[in-house]
């Protein structure tokens, strides 16, 4: 994330309890196995694998439509459509809300219940080069991942419309075994996650939508994060991140060139691209590792005895030398053990360049001296910074170093989110897990970042998480993923996951 990164901190303990069942095609043990005498969820398993293939059909259809902000790429058809689905999954009320970019999606179904369930979509995606996948990234192909199973394969597969769609998919399975819902739904939808939701909180604050959201009993965003042993995390909270770019030119400096220059030339005229780079190594230490914005560290707040507590759980029960393979790195920052590693996911902001840019970077040499040089920056905060207080740091740190003529250009970002983990949402995400036989390890906080802090401050102030079963992989990066039919004992498939989502509708309508 932004909304879909993959949570780093997956346990990777042991298997599945309860997944006996053993041979190779054998399926994940279902939480409608465990609640065989249930005949609501008995019907409702047999829809969803009535509906299996309408299920399948309806992620490859939403990822031959992708919708990408950055591009200004088929957003108002994005909107549409995501509206058109919520409508196909029973939601009564379904608007599209205007922003000051582009449209978020809002939609209610209330099915007279005591109580009500948040679900957040993004309906874009991360831009994609065709050549760099296997398959190509909009036909949604089904493809063998080995180890998991056939998954569609396409921009958007696990990054989030596989995942959102499996959750509609539970709508319809349990509309059509006959059932009635046993929580009211409150959609909320943005088109702008993957550049940093500049809009979102406008589509929040509408005043009906703000009405809808406080009767919730929390929000969350569906995701599909089992590890090959079917574990995963539930996280009590996500860092915040500002996305921008600094800019260094000839004209903004009053010295170097405004446009490309020979390079023979800069025997007597200044580079605006090295200016960038002098600018750039004062945010940070001489390593790299620790921003060194003024001020950066006064409001972080350190990590607690019970998240430190979780995180050494994490530590020994994880495959480090596993994790270290899937990063291809061979040691961790400042060659730092894997729990003080894991310490510093957590607890530590970041300065991060993503891109540097000046000049000519084709084939060959081209030998110019650039007019303007541009650094791609995300910066990820934790609690209890804010966007506004680092971007403010930020512009004056530079003034003070005597870079005023660098621009900060900021393009999204959002606070960092905090849930209680006696919060209901995250209760009901445990006793779902743990009755689908999961494993599942509460994490302090996801590295990774979403706009969860529009939900969990003023003035929605509501839970905010993350739940589904299921397993997907590739998110921002080609051939991304999600499985549909798992040949992993200890994963879900496709309609396993639709079940998972239909368990914790139930759960929650029964939990204390």
């Amino acid at each position: 994330m932004t909304a879909a990164d993959n949570n780093p901190l997956i346990d990777r303990r042991q298997a599945m309890r309860g997944a006996a069942m053993a041979g190779a095609g054998a399926m994940f043990l279902s939480p409608a196995m465990a609640l065989s005498a249930s005949s609501d969820m008995s019907a409702i398993r047999r829809a969803a694998e009535a509906g299996r293939q309408a299920s399948i059909q309806r992620i490859q259809d939403w990822i031959k439509l992708p919708s990408i902000a950055a591009e200004d790429r088929n957003m108002p058809e994005g909107a549409d459509y995501m509206a058109s689905l919520a409508q196909d999954a029973g939601f009564q009320h379904v608007e599209i809300v205007p922003t000051d970019g582009y449209p978020g999606v809002f939609a209610t179904l209330d099915a007279g219940a005591p109580r009500t369930l948040g679900i957040y979509f993004m309906y874009d995606v991360k831009q994609f080069d065709p050549a760099e996948w296997s398959s190509p990234p909009l036909a949604g192909a089904i493809v063998d991942r080995p180890g998991f199973g056939k998954a569609i394969m396409g921009r958007g597969a696990v990054n989030q419309k596989g995942p959102e769609a499996t959750f509609l998919a539970a709508l319809h399975a349990i509309r059509a075994a006959g059932r009635k819902l046993p929580v009211n739904i409150v959609l909320i939808a943005e088109g702008e996650e993957e550049i940093g939701s500049p809009h979102f909180k406008q589509v929040a604050t509408k005043p009906n939508v703000l009405a809808a959201l406080k009767k919730c009993e929390g929000i969350f965003i569906p995701a599909s994060w089992q590890d090959k042993n079917g574990n995963v995390s539930v996280n009590l909270g996500s860092k915040g991140i500002v996305e921008l770019e600094l800019v260094a030119s000839g004209e903004k400096w009053g010295r170097g060139p405004k446009g490309d220059i020979h390079s023979s030339l800069k025997a007597m005229v200044d580079s605006p691209t090295w200016r960038l780079v002098q600018a750039l190594q004062t945010l940070v230490t001489p390593d790299g590792n620790t921003p060194a914005i003024d001020g950066w560290f006064e409001n972080v707040r350190p990590l607690t005895a019970r998240e430190k507590a979780l995180i050494a759980e994490t530590a020994r029960n994880s495959d480090e030398a596993q994790r270290k393979a899937i990063l291809g790195v061979e040691t961790w920052i400042d060659d730092l053990p894997f729990e003080q590693a894991l310490q510093r996911l957590a607890q530590e902001p970041t300065v991060n360049i993503e891109g540097l840019v000046a000049g000519y970077t084709g084939p060959g040499g081209k030998t110019i001296l650039p007019g303007a040089a541009t650094a791609k920056i995300d910066l990820r905060l934790v609690p209890n910074q804010t966007r506004a207080e680092a971007e403010t740091k930020l512009r004056a740190h530079l003034d003070a170093r005597g870079f005023p003529d660098v621009e900060v250009n900021v393009s999204g970002g959002y606070d960092p989110t905090e849930t209680d983990e006696n919060s209901r949402l995250i209760r009901t995400e445990l006793a779902t897990y743990e009755r689908a036989g999961i494993t599942a390890t509460l994490n302090p906080r996801l590295a990774g970042s979403w706009p969860g802090a529009t939900f969990t401050a003023p003035p929605v102030s509501i839970p905010a998480g993350h739940f589904g079963m299921g397993h997907g992989a590739g998110a921002h990066a080609p051939d991304e993923y999600y499985v549909v039919e798992s040949t992993n004992a200890k994963v879900a498939g496709l309609v396993d996951a639709t079940m998972g989502y239909a368990d914790f509708l139930y759960q929650l309508a029964a939990i204390r």
